[in-house]
């Protein structure tokens, strides 16, 4: 999917990426069963930002700020890599 809306591989694998980190960030924070404010102090955000990341506005977040996210959330990261089919 990503690799039609990117001009290019290394766009469409940042595309990827953040977007597979959003789903699981979002999914995280809203398991918390917490209120957008408490969750968002938690996070170190405010809240109309945190609301972007639960209505999943992929285009306000860079791949270096979700990697913050999901670690002030207690996810750990890794990243993976192989070789292009």
């Amino acid at each position: 999917m990503f690799d039609a809306l990117a001009d290019t591989p290394a766009e469409a694998a940042n595309l990827k990426a953040r977007s597979e980190l959003l789903s699981v960030l979002k999914t995280h924070v809203r398991a918390w069963d917490l209120s957008q404010e408490v969750a968002a102090n938690r996070l170190g955000i405010t809240r109309p930002r945190l609301n972007d990341l639960l209505q999943s506005k992929m285009a306000k977040f860079s791949l270096d700020a979700l990697v913050n996210l999901a670690t002030a959330s207690g996810l750990a990261v890794h990243i993976q890599v192989a070789e292009a089919a």
